[in-house]
C-alpha cells in the first residue's frame, strides 16, 4: 500500500473535521445563517465521503468504523491504526 496516500487521506479527513467543526460553532450562534448551512452540508458530505473512501482502503477509522457485509473478520486489530502512523 502506498503510505503517502494514506497520510494524504488522513491529512483530507483531518482538514474537512475542523471546517466542518467550526462551521458547527459557527451555526450555533448563527442558526438562520443559509450560506453556513449550505457550506456545513457540503463539507460534512464530503467529509462522510473521504472516511468512507478511506476505511475501503485502510479498514475502520473507528472501532464502530466500516464493516462492509463482505468482510468474515474483525479489522479494527489491525496495524498500523490511524493515530500510530507517522507524518
Amino acid at each position: 500500500m502506498d503510505h503517502r496516500n494514506q497520510v494524504q487521506m488522513l491529512l483530507q479527513i483531518q482538514q474537512l473535521s475542523i471546517v466542518a467543526t467550526e462551521l458547527n460553532l459557527f451555526l450555533d450562534t448563527h442558526p438562520n445563517d443559509q450560506q453556513a448551512l449550505n457550506m456545513f452540508n457540503q463539507v460534512h458530505n464530503d467529509l462522510l465521503k473521504a472516511v468512507r473512501n478511506y476505511e475501503k482502503i485502510y479498514g475502520p477509522m473507528l472501532n464502530y468504523g466500516y464493516s462492509p457485509a463482505v468482510q468474515n473478520r474483525w479489522k479494527w486489530i489491525d496495524s498500523p491504526w490511524p493515530w500510530e502512523i507517522k507524518y
